[in-house]
């Protein structure tokens, strides 16, 4: 089983490109965000450290985290997110090899896909077998976020200030796939790294 980190600005289309190898691949993909929101329920491991930080100002109604109070208290803190993080991203990191542990046992995939913007950072080198960077040209990407997501152009530059360089990505990732927009030229790039597995 071979071990993919996936990473990318956010808007690079990370989530469009896994959608279709998870379609034609026999491949598990874990996305850290989602993993993080699990994480963060009641009764895992992130739920009380968060709340014992933040405050239950951050809960909703029903005492669960409120992702959007949670998002708005730490948005432009970097301290109070670097806190957050040093919960947060052990313990995806912890899930994520527990999961790859389980896949190899069972041997029924070929491949295990991990995706998150902080790969890099968060030092997945060492788990994966390749990094992979989904490039897409600053521009677009905007536009991509400003049409499915609604950010504010404020919102987008604070997110894109906030990640690594394009030099950086680079560096360090073995496969560039670049995803300006023709999804057809962007598959014909994964068939070329993966063959026609389906």
């Amino acid at each position: 089983m071979k071990i993919i980190g996936v990473t990318g600005g956010v808007g690079a289309g990370k989530t469009k490109v896994l959608s279709y190898i998870g379609e034609h691949y026999k491949c598990r993909i874990v996305r850290a965000d989602e993993v993080a929101h699990l994480l963060y329920e009641k009764g895992q491991e992130c739920y009380n450290k968060v709340v014992a930080l933040l405050g239950v100002q951050i809960l909703d109604g029903s005492g669960g985290i409120d992702k959007k109070k949670m998002a708005e208290l730490i948005f432009g803190n970097n301290a109070l997110l670097e806190q957050v993080n040093a919960i947060v991203h052990p313990a995806v990191k912890n899930y994520i090899l527990a999961q790859i542990a389980y896949e190899k046992e069972r041997r029924e995939v070929n491949y295990f896909f991990i995706e998150a913007a902080l790969l890099i950072e968060e030092h997945y080198d060492k788990i994966v077998d390749e990094l992979w960077y989904i490039h897409s040209d600053a521009d677009i990407r905007k536009k991509r976020l400003a049409a499915n997501r609604q950010y504010s152009a404020q919102k987008i530059e604070g997110i894109m200030k906030g990640q690594l360089g394009e030099e950086e990505f680079r560096r360090h990732c073995q496969r560039i796939i670049l995803n300006n927009g023709n999804l057809e030229e962007t598959y014909q790039q994964i068939k070329e790294i993966m063959g026609d597995e389906v």
